[in-house]
């Protein structure tokens, strides 16, 4: 009994101390631990404002493993991922996050726009799709119509982009008429491309109820008179749009001259308008143009253009109908204007021989100027 006491009270410190000991251990370790993940995480963010994006995904995945259930974190990774190409990874962090049954309704937005852009940015459209159409009634509801557009406009989904810019219009958005303008115009090209005519029509004429200022589906609809040998039709639309809009007078001149030869009755109205629309904005095809309606005038009508815009393409054409101009001259000068005969996309630079309704660099519907690179005075 003496004993059984004894052995008792040298075990109750014995045990006392232990618990001690073990408690203060867990203590040191919280602290360490607590310590080591605000060091990672900060040092994670001056990776990033140093804009070390390898150096701040190291740091930031050595603060999820000491504090596995921080959100912020994971989503700085995910987004880092992301900007760093490693698509694989950004997406499996943004579907882990929307796995967890913690969210908060915003945490959830934000988790399921990380996914669609993940999935934009590799490539991934059919699947970018779908997570984009699940934050149509969020906060990020005009970024993902934004991506949904760009992503039917690449796979020239036209119908599904028609839709989605008639429910994003408001009357005093004009990109948005433009942007279904053009649309319609492309809905248009194909109908023609499988001879469906009627439906082409109705794509053009829609293009102009919503955007009368277009210029292309008046240009569109006035060479489909022209096949179908309309030719009162295709006089009618292409002076209208010549007087109505003058600098478009660049792209329409080589449709006048076709107009003119198919029906001569129509020179006189053709080169008043042409006229009118080079006194505004002096133009190389318009003088081109002119100059071909008028043959008899040909080295006045370019004399005059020279005097007005003293421009190097206007000067290869009069130096063209010279008889006696050395040929290294024409030559040498046909190589300097290749560059200045392009057209140039006002929003980022792309330079292109042809015109393009949309931009092949930037994407931008109607940014390339209607006049050439080459055509302002040098």
């Amino acid at each position: 009994m003496a004993s059984d006491l004894l052995w008792l009270l040298w075990t109750l410190p014995l045990a006392f101390a232990l618990g001690w000991w073990l408690s203060r251990f867990d203590v040191r370790q919280w602290r360490h631990t607590e310590r080591l993940a605000p060091k990672a995480y900060f040092r994670g963010l001056n990776h990033l404002l140093n804009e070390q994006q390898d150096e701040a995904i190291d740091a930031f995945i050595e603060a999820v493993q000491h504090d596995a259930d921080t959100l912020e974190l994971h989503f700085a990774l995910g987004n880092l991922f992301r900007k760093r190409g490693d698509y694989d990874r950004a997406i499996r962090v943004h579907q882990h996050l929307l796995a967890r049954a913690d969210l908060s309704p915003e945490q959830r937005e934000q988790a399921q726009h990380g996914l669609a852009s993940d999935f934009f940015k590799a490539g991934l459209f059919d699947r970018a799709e779908d997570a984009l159409l699940a934050l149509q009634n969020s906060r990020y509801a005009e970024q993902a119509r934004r991506m949904l557009l760009t992503i039917y406009e690449r796979s020239r989904d036209w119908n599904n982009a028609l839709r989605l810019t008639r429910e994003a219009a408001t009357p005093r958005a004009a990109h948005h008429a433009v942007r279904a303008a053009q649309y319609c115009c492309e809905l248009g090209d194909e109908a023609r491309q499988h001879g469906k005519l009627e439906e082409a029509q109705r794509a053009y004429q829609e293009a102009l109820t919503l955007y009368p200022q277009s210029v292309r589906p008046v240009l569109a609809l006035a060479q489909m008179a022209q096949q179908q040998g309309d030719f009162e039709t295709v006089g009618r639309r292409l002076l209208d749009l010549v007087q109505a809009q003058p600098k478009a007078a660049a792209l329409a001149a080589s449709a006048m001259v076709q107009w003119v030869q198919a029906a001569p009755e129509g020179q006189a109205a053709a080169v008043q308008a042409l006229q009118a629309a080079q006194a505004h904005s002096p133009s190389l095809d318009v003088t081109l143009a002119l100059a071909q309606l008028q043959a008899s005038q040909c080295d006045a009508i370019l004399e005059q253009a020279l005097a007005q815009s003293p421009a190097l393409a206007v000067a290869r054409e009069r130096l063209r109908s010279l008889p006696h101009t050395p040929p290294g001259v024409l030559e040498a000068i046909d190589r300097a204007l290749d560059p200045a005969l392009r057209y140039r996309c006002t929003r980022c630079g792309f330079e292109a021989q042809q015109y393009f309704w949309q931009c092949p660099g930037c994407q931008s519907w109607e940014s390339f100027p209607y006049l050439r690179v080459g055509e302002t005075p040098q």
